[in-house]
């Protein structure tokens, strides 16, 4: 167990998926820097919303139970003079308990799960692999710079959890998976349901 400064979003990062922000607040303009110069990471969590709010009740009833802690791989000052921020998801956490600073950061005691180890595609998984080289060619996705490993189904099934037009309910949901050929399965069904065959 161990502590890290929370940016709590409306959006779900997943690991290897890429993400831009604009910086205003101070907190997060310190965190922002802090994180720069120690060459540190800081944990990407969701704020949860409707009647998923106290659903377990082991962190703030405010933010989910999990999240992915993030680097930042690139900024520049934006045209609207805000700092623009690129962040990287790098791997997954269990988050038990949150405290606020004095600044107004919080704080997240969390245990850090390990980066899931290589696992080959399997045959029956290809299409979801298209599906990505489609996702790919968007101009936003270009944008982001994506390093994906084709060979390697873990980040393919993440990337395809970021890049998809999912409701973020469900990207947390899958975030929250942690057997593969369950979040292929589901990511096969919600593709199934996306072209409209279910």
């Amino acid at each position: 167990m161990g502590e890290l400064p929370l940016f709590p979003l409306s959006a779900v990062l997943a690991p290897y998926g890429r993400m831009p922000l604009q910086i205003f607040e101070q907190r997060y303009l310190d965190l922002v820097r802090d994180s720069l110069r120690n060459e540190s990471g800081f944990g990407v969590v969701w704020i949860r919303q409707g009647s998923e709010v106290a659903q377990r009740g082991r962190a703030s009833p405010e933010l989910g139970d999990h999240g992915t802690v993030a680097s930042i791989v690139d900024w520049n000052q934006l045209q609207n003079g805000l700092l623009g921020i690129t962040i990287a998801g790098v791997r997954r956490f269990d988050l038990y308990a949150t405290e606020t600073r004095a600044d107004g950061l919080v704080v997240g005691h969390v245990e850090e799960r390990a980066a899931p180890q290589a696992a080959r595609m399997q045959e029956e998984w290809l299409p979801l692999a298209e599906v990505l080289r489609t996702l790919e060619r968007h101009p936003h996705a270009q944008r982001l710079g994506l390093r994906i490993d084709y060979n390697d189904a873990w980040q393919v099934a993440y990337a395809l959890v970021q890049l998809l037009p999912l409701e973020e309910a469900l990207r947390y949901q899958l975030l929250g998976i942690d057997a593969l050929e369950d979040l292929v399965a589901r990511l096969s069904g919600v593709l199934n349901q996306l072209s409209g065959e279910q």
